[in-house]
């Protein structure tokens, strides 16, 4: 009982931490408003079909594929074999906003301003929040992830409201880059509960890729002569998250011993250099011993 109630406690101080920090960040940094020009990407083409913004519009059906096969394995007879409500309910919200963000995206890419834009953040700070979840309950503590999940999504949600109405990012920026953050730190750091840990690594680093090709809009629209801007494979590489994290759902099992990767890494580091310094010992004998064979005889 002591232990639970120990536990309990520092569940406690970590998120009122976590609420005062938020506070402090609120109160000591201006406000962040909406960028207007965020709305002026670089392809605007009408392409076919009549589709203003075209390739930025149908480049958003991946998430909609990748959205619907997981939902639909996530409770097809436990296709992905997950061991509690808490995680079914978590990836059921992780892959119900990859879904709604093929519909949100392809819709504010019709017609670009603030008010779609809520269709388009909307969905994205669902699955941003209940990968947050997922990760408490695999790597932390399946209670208390489970009891997360409402609570982030739910903030989640307000972010994009008090944008909305206040015109002020930060909310929504905390939102979605903690976990840019946090995600692969854990992912690292914190013993894994499946094995296949390293699928998380990948669909960070296509995410972190995503982000650039939108820093990039412009200059990638010019360098490609105009074919693809960085926005369209910004999307592209964006569904390569999900895909990469249903490949992990349907190929991990249990870890029978939980180790981090980044023990797994300092024991490969370690095995290497034993094996090149053996490699190395194993030519210098040699060396020595053809040394002495072709000494002429007296």
């Amino acid at each position: 009982m002591d232990d639970d109630a120990g536990r309990r406690k520092k569940k406690w101080v970590a998120w009122a931490a976590a609420a005062a920090i938020f506070v402090v960040l609120m109160l000591v940094t201006p406000a962040i408003p909406q960028d207007e020009d965020y709305h002026d990407f670089a392809d605007q083409r009408d392409l076919f079909l009549g589709i203003p913004n075209t390739l930025n519009v149908v480049s958003n059906i991946p998430f909609f594929f990748v959205g619907v096969v997981g939902l639909i394995l996530c409770h097809y007879k436990n296709y992905f074999r997950l061991c509690s409500q808490g995680e079914l309910w978590s990836w059921t919200l992780f892959f119900a906003g990859v879904t709604a963000v093929g519909f949100g995206s392809s819709y504010y890419h019709l017609n670009p301003n603030n008010a779609t834009l809520v269709w388009d953040r909307l969905p994205m700070t669902i699955a941003f929040t209940s990968i947050m979840a997922i990760f408490i309950i695999e790597r932390v503590d399946d209670r208390a992830g489970t009891k997360s999940l409402a609570p982030l999504v739910f903030a989640g949600a307000l972010s994009i409201l008090y944008w909305r109405f206040f015109d002020d990012l930060r909310p929504y920026a905390v939102i979605q880059f903690v976990p840019c953050i946090a995600i692969p730190v854990m992912a690292i750091v914190i013993p894994p509960m499946y094995t296949h840990s390293s699928y998380w690594l990948w669909a960070a680093g296509f995410y972190l890729l995503a982000k650039v090709e939108e820093a990039a809009d412009k200059p990638i629209y010019r360098w490609t002569h105009q074919i693809v801007s960085g926005h369209t494979l910004k999307h592209l590489c964006a569904a390569m998250v999900p895909v990469f994290l249903t490949l992990m759902l349907a190929k991990r099992t249990i870890e029978p011993e939980r180790v981090s990767l980044l023990q797994m890494w300092k024991i490969s580091w370690v095995s290497m250099r034993a094996r090149r310094s053996r490699d190395s010992n194993t030519v210098d004998v040699n060396y020595d011993y053809a040394a002495v064979s072709t000494t002429p005889e007296q």
